[in-house]
């Protein structure tokens, strides 16, 4: 009995230093709390603060009173936004860098503190406590999972975060909304945007040689300036040899800067083909610095070193690219050049560090960060010759992405369906992506599974068995580049077949829902009218499959591949596929709808 009563004690006491430490956020549409912003806040602080204030009232009708930090009094319990000096002092926690992404919350009392550093850290610690702590999931730009709930108490919290990759960029289309992007804690894109969500790190442009020094302009008068190819100039790659392309590149790198000032970094980059300069001079710089990626670094370095006179802030980027992408020899890039490394030939079937065919890649990883002190990766995660049919690459995402911080990588950018809406499994991966560059820790599946039941609804069951069946596709022997065709192995006809029933049966399971839940599950049944056209064109033709999947691409503006409009890509199928030059004998609703005139 008095062991009884000791227990009992004990737990009462638990109890009372519980609810020292924790107090109801809300109850019943109502709450005690008042959100509390310093008054030297940033603009994503601020921003933070209201979404706070919004979606705690979208989660539980009740509206936090959103105050400044000198006017509090009313209210015996509050949420601080930002750094406080007061707890800050109090727990002897320091003012963190303004440009540190790191954040935590904390419970302190009855109160919550959510703090990080000001340009977008406070702001990611607000959005991680709505997921975590509330159950909110911004899983697309245009839909957004809110629990509703009628009580919440807050429990001890004292979580703290930081990124796994420094710079995070992918440029799904999905990715190209700026509140997506601070959403899901991707903090990069191309341009550089100024926004209430603490802005982006700009990334200057690529394959920039050609905007440089331009065929139109320089060819006709100094075809110096360009490629030799067999005993002829070419306006295909520059001449790094020649002295007065290295002054015009550099006064072109000035300007660039000075007229987008606000970049970290901006690209002396090759243009994107293989036919760089044979010329005698050019042969031998490459020679003497082991390779064409040799020639590329002494030319880049040199417009680097002019540049660091003006601006010792900034950095030029270059690409260790196909015919550029081994390691030089007798020479480093300057402290202020930032390698671009790509992995375009790698199997993306399975991991990079544990694929055979991958191996030339690791070494030259491994070789580059050696000798570069700051090293971004340029990847890829879809397949640019069809963007519409499935590519099972999620189990590889989070390894790849721990490989390339293993060497010291400063920034990562996954390349995917940048230019169309529309996409296998897009939005997706978007998603994915952005939890996985912030913590690769993360069960990719789980997330995959969590993503599909959300967004899904009444299909969420049979596109979580279509997924689950794409995703065994890939085998110990599968290569699986980011340019293979619809004849490829791993679309089997028996694939295909129970592929096309599942996602059949998920367009049934919505017939009775909204069209925003319809078109989603559309663009999954895409995929396989996509293989159907493909591999069984006139089969498709007679079948309406063809009909169909041209209208819905036309009305969705979704191109089928990386080079092509939709139109485009549409008089190539009929040209290739279907015998049909020109589109000269293509169907009367087909011709109108080339001609921008619809049906």
């Amino acid at each position: 009995m008095k062991t009884l009563r000791l227990a009992l004690v004990a737990l009462l006491v638990c109890l009372g230093t519980t609810s020292l430490h924790a107090g109801k956020l809300f109850n019943n549409g109502k709450s005690r709390y008042a959100i509390v912003l310093a008054r030297d806040a940033s603009p994503s602080e601020l921003t933070a603060a209201q979404e706070l204030q919004l979606y705690i009232e979208k989660v539980s009708g009740a509206k936090l009173e959103l105050l400044s930090d000198d006017n509090t009094s009313d209210h015996s319990k509050v949420i601080y936004v930002g750094y406080n000096p007061k707890y800050g002092a109090k727990l002897g926690v320091a003012r963190p860098a303004d440009n540190d992404e790191s954040f935590t919350y904390r419970t302190v009392g009855d109160d919550l503190w959510i703090w990080g550093g000001k340009q977008r850290g406070t702001m990611y610690g607000v959005y991680s406590f709505l997921e975590n702590e509330l159950g909110v999931r911004w899983y697309t730009h245009n839909y957004t999972k809110i629990p509703e709930l009628k009580s919440y108490s807050l429990k001890k919290l004292n979580h703290s975060e930081s990124p796994y990759i420094g710079i995070r960029f992918t440029d799904y289309n999905e990715a190209q909304h700026d509140d997506f992007l601070a959403h899901n804690k991707l903090n990069s894109r191309w341009g550089v945007v100024h926004n209430e969500y603490g802005g982006l790190n700009g990334y200057w442009g690529a394959h920039t040689f050609g905007l440089f020094i331009s065929e139109g302009i320089y060819f006709a008068e100094h075809p110096e300036y360009f490629s030799m190819r067999d005993g002829e100039r070419k306006p295909y790659q520059l001449c790094l040899s020649n002295p007065e392309v290295l002054e015009l590149c550099k006064q072109a790198m000035k300007r660039a800067i000075e007229e987008n000032p606000d970049f970290w970094v901006y690209s002396l980059s090759q243009n994107d083909n293989q036919l760089y300069c044979q010329c005698d001079k050019c042969t031998e710089l490459a020679n003497k610095y082991g390779g064409q990626s040799g020639l590329l670094l002494w030319f880049v370095n040199q417009v680097a070193d002019y540049i660091k006179e003006y601006y010792p802030q900034k950095y030029i980027s270059t690409f260790a690219y196909q015919y550029t992408r081994g390691v030089p020899q007798n020479i480093t890039p300057r402290d202020n050049v930032v390698i671009r490394l790509c992995s375009i030939e790698c199997c993306f079937g399975h991991p990079l560090a544990e694929c055979e065919h991958n191996k030339p890649f690791m070494d030259d990883l491994r070789a580059w960060s050696k000798v570069a002190k700051k090293l971004y990766i340029w990847d890829y995660v879809c397949n640019f010759r069809q963007y519409l049919a499935p590519y099972p690459n999620f189990g590889v995402l989070a390894d790849n992405v721990k490989t390339f911080k293993e060497y010291n990588v400063v920034g990562l950018y996954e390349e995917g369906v940048y230019n169309t809406v529309g996409g296998a499994f897009a939005d997706l991966k978007a998603w994915i992506i952005g939890k996985l560059l912030w913590n690769p820790e993360q069960d990719t599946y789980a997330l995959a599974h969590e993503f599909i039941r959300d967004y899904y609804g009444p299909a969420a069951p049979f596109v979580q068995q279509y997924f689950d069946l794409c995703e065994s596709l890939v085998k110990p022997d599968t290569y699986l580049d980011i340019f293979f065709s619809e004849t490829h192995p791993v679309y089997t006809e028996e694939f295909i077949a129970e592929a096309t029933e599942l996602v059949d049966k998920a367009r049934q399971a919505v017939e009775g829902e909204s069209d925003e839940m319809k078109h989603r599950v559309d663009l999954v049944r895409l995929q396989m009218q996509y293989l159907h056209l493909m591999r069984h064109p006139k089969e498709a033709l007679e079948d309406g499959t063809t009909r169909y999947f041209f209208d819905f691409i036309r009305q969705h503006g979704i191109r089928p591949a990386e080079w092509f409009s939709e139109e485009e890509w549409i008089k190539l199928y009929y040209s290739l596929y279907l015998g049909v030059e020109n589109g000269a004998e293509l169907p009367e609703y087909l011709l109108l709808m080339l001609n921008n005139q619809g049906e």
